[in-house]
C-alpha cells in the first residue's frame, strides 16, 4: 500500500457497482435509461427544487443554463475570474461575453458592489461561483439581479449540499448548474445537470441536450421525432446516472465526513503562524469539496509545496494564474495584471490540500505536520530573500 496521500480519492462502495452492474447487464437503455428519471428525481427531492435536468459534464450544464435563458450573441454575462476556466468558457460558447467581476476577500466569490458597477443595457446575467464548497454573497447578488432584470445562474460546481443562511445552494438563482466530476462531493466520473423552478427554462433545457427534439419518447417510438429548436446531445449515460443515484444515497455521510475531516485539518493548522483555513464565514454549511488555506506574504508557497511533494503529499493551486490572466483571455480581451486587484492576490496565496471523506487522523497529522513544517521553511526563504534596509 502507498503512503502517498492523493488530492483526493473517490469514495465507493459495493452499491455503486451492484447498479453499474445493473445498468449494463440490462443490455438496453444505456443511453437513456431508467436509471436517468431515478437520479433526477432524486436530485430534485434533495434540493427541493422542481426540475433537475442531467447532462454529460458540468460545463455543458452551464452552457445548457445560458443557452436555456436565451442568452447568446450581443450579451454580456459577469462571472469571476477566480474560477476554474469553464465558467468563463461557457459564456464564450454561447456566443456572448465574460465580464469579469472582481471578489470578496473573505467569501473568495463575486464582490456584489464591484459587480452592480459592471451592469449595462448589455447584461443578461451573473453567473457566481460558490467556491471550494462555501457558498459567496449570493443572495445580495439575487437582488442585484432582480434590479437589473438579468438572470442569475448559479455556478454551484463545487458546493453540492451548501447553502446559504439556510437556504440550499442551487436553489437561489433562476438555475443552477451542478457538475459530478470525479472530485467533485457528489461524484459519478463525469456528468452534471442543470436545476431550476422555472418551467419553461427545463423545457428548453430538456430540448437542447437532446438535439431540440420535442418528443419523450424517441428510443420506444416508430417515427423519427419533431424537433423545434436548435439542439446538440449532451445526455448523461444511464451508466454514469446509476453510480450517480448510489453516491447520491449516502452524500450526507460523505458531507459529513469531509466536515470532520476539515475540522481536524483546521484544528492541526490553529497554530500555524501565516496560515489561514477558508470557511464559510457564518453565512452557512461548507462542504469542503476543497480544502483550501491562503498564505500571509511572510510566507513562501512554493516551499510550502515542496515540502508537502518531499513527503509523497499532493496539494494544487485553485485558481492562478485567474482565468482572466490566462493566454486566451489575454489574447481575446486584452487583460492585464492589476485589472482585478483582489483575486489575484488572493489567486497567490492559496493552496488546495488533500480532501475526501475516508482521509484518516494519521494522514490529517501527516499533512499538518507538512505544511507547518513548510511554512517555516518557506518564512526562512521569504526573509533571506528581502532586501536588507541600507545604513
Amino acid at each position: 500500500m502507498s503512503d502517498e496521500i492523493p488530492l483526493f480519492e473517490i469514495p465507493w462502495d459495493e452499491n455503486d457497482v451492484t447498479n453499474a452492474v445493473d445498468s449494463l447487464t440490462r443490455g438496453s437503455y444505456w443511453a437513456n435509461g431508467p436509471y436517468i428519471e431515478e437520479f433526477e428525481r432524486g436530485l430534485e427531492e434533495y434540493l427541493g427544487i422542481e426540475h433537475a435536468i442531467t447532462v454529460n459534464s458540468g460545463t455543458t450544464a452551464l452552457v445548457a443554463a445560458l443557452t436555456a435563458h436565451g442568452i447568446g450573441d450581443g450579451d454580456e454575462v459577469i462571472v469571476p475570474s477566480f474560477t476554474f476556466i469553464a465558467t468563463a468558457n461557457a459564456v464564450r460558447l454561447v456566443g456572448a461575453r465574460p465580464v469579469f467581476a472582481d471578489i470578496e476577500r473573505e467569501t473568495y466569490g463575486i464582490d456584489p458592489e464591484h459587480a452592480a458597477t459592471l451592469i449595462t443595457d448589455d447584461t443578461a446575467a451573473i453567473v457566481p461561483v460558490h467556491p471550494y464548497g462555501a457558498p459567496c454573497e449570493v443572495g445580495l447578488l439575487e437582488d442585484i439581479a432582480a434590479d437589473a432584470d438579468v438572470a442569475l445562474i448559479e455556478d454551484a460546481a463545487e458546493a453540492f449540499g451548501s447553502d446559504y443562511r439556510g437556504r440550499t445552494l442551487g436553489t437561489i438563482g433562476d438555475s443552477a448548474a451542478l457538475s459530478f466530476c470525479q472530485n467533485k462531493v457528489l461524484p459519478t466520473g463525469e456528468g452534471g445537470a442543470v436545476v431550476t423552478d422555472d418551467d419553461d427554462v427545463a423545457r428548453r433545457l430538456d430540448r437542447f441536450r437532446s438535439h431540440g427534439r420535442a418528443s419523450e419518447d424517441y428510443f420506444d417510438s416508430s417515427d423519427s421525432g419533431e424537433y423545434v429548436s436548435l439542439g446538440t446531445n449532451v445526455r448523461m449515460s444511464d451508466l454514469v446516472a446509476s453510480i450517480g443515484c448510489s453516491q447520491l444515497e449516502k452524500v450526507e455521510d460523505h458531507i459529513a465526513n469531509r466536515r470532520r475531516v476539515a475540522t481536524r485539518l483546521s484544528e492541526g493548522l490553529a497554530d500555524v503562524d501565516g496560515v489561514e483555513p477558508h470557511t464559510a464565514g457564518g453565512r452557512g454549511r461548507h462542504v469542503y469539496q476543497l480544502y483550501t488555506v491562503s498564505f500571509d506574504e511572510s510566507v513562501d508557497r512554493d516551499v510550502v509545496i515542496d515540502t508537502l511533494s518531499s513527503r509523497g503529499i499532493s496539494s494544487k493551486i485553485y485558481w492562478e494564474p485567474a482565468v482572466h490572466l490566462t493566454q486566451s483571455y489575454r489574447d481575446e480581451y486584452g487583460y492585464q495584471p492589476g485589472s482585478l486587484p483582489v483575486t489575484e492576490e488572493v489567486a497567490g496565496r492559496v493552496l488546495s490540500l488533500p480532501m475526501h471523506p475516508e482521509l484518516s487522523a494519521d494522514q490529517i497529522d501527516r499533512i499538518t505536520s507538512a505544511v507547518e513544517t513548510g511554512v517555516e521553511r518557506g518564512r526562512e526563504v521569504e526573509t533571506a530573500d528581502r532586501p536588507r534596509p541600507s545604513n
